[in-house]
Formats: structure tokens, C-alpha cells, sequence
């Protein structure tokens, strides 16, 4: 099976699995707040709520045969500026509950099924 990997083909599977992340989390209790926060040109996938917690999720899809798992692209670059973007939403939302960062991994397989595994506090927010 040859991949599509042109940018179009590639924002459509972050979508579709971006969608498949969110109907996971709202079928285990989570209450999704927001998709695609947008501060300057960066942007965090997933908030939710979970119990007295804000979790920002970080989904990471991928078609099966990739050459890494999805998580593995989850680099220390994109976690600054997770966490940055995490911080201004958690400051406009006037929050002060606590926030765990996630990370949600997806494989496509062939037949459009899929996989997928849920890291619970994947990263904590670097000190510099």
C-alpha cells in the first residue's frame, strides 16, 4: 500500500486522529474543554478536565509501517512549546487547577482500524 504523504493527506489523518482521541477520552470520563488552541502560531491539540485536573493532550497519529511509533516525535522542542501554549489557555481560562500533560499515540492500520495508547503524564513542564 503506497502512503499518501502529501500535506493535505497528512492534516487529514491528524484529524481523523485527533477525533478518534477525543471520542476516547470522552468515553472515559474526561470532559473535553477545547480542540485546536490556537496561541500565536502554536497550538495544543486536546484540553480536558478529569476530575481536579486539566489535561493537555498532545495526539500523535501515524499509518501502520512508519518507521517510529507516533509518541516517538513528541521532541523537546514540541513540549516547550506545548507547555507555553498550555500556560496562556490555563491563564485565559482564569484556572488554577492543576495540569498534566498526555500524550496519545495512534496507528492506522491498512484495513482503518486502529490502535491506540494513552500516556498519562508523558512530560512535565521543563524548568527553563
Amino acid at each position: 500500500m503506497k502512503i499518501d504523504e502529501t500535506p493535505e493527506a497528512k492534516n487529514e489523518l491528524g484529524k481523523r486522529g485527533e477525533e478518534i482521541a477525543r471520542d476516547y477520552l470522552q468515553s472515559n470520563g474526561y470532559l473535553v474543554l477545547d480542540q485546536n488552541w490556537r496561541w500565536r502560531r502554536k497550538e495544543i491539540d486536546l484540553v480536558a478536565r478529569h476530575g481536579e485536573e486539566i489535561i493537555v493532550v498532545e495526539v500523535k497519529t501515524r499509518v501502520e509501517n512508519f518507521s517510529a511509533e507516533p509518541y516517538e516525535s513528541v521532541t523537546m522542542k514540541k513540549i516547550r512549546n506545548i507547555v507555553e501554549v498550555a500556560d496562556h489557555w490555563l491563564r485565559f481560562h482564569k484556572t488554577d487547577l492543576e495540569c498534566r500533560f498526555d500524550v496519545i499515540s495512534i496507528t492506522v492500520k491498512k484495513d482503518g482500524s486502529h490502535t491506540l495508547e494513552h500516556f498519562t503524564g508523558a512530560f512535565t513542564a521543563p524548568l527553563n
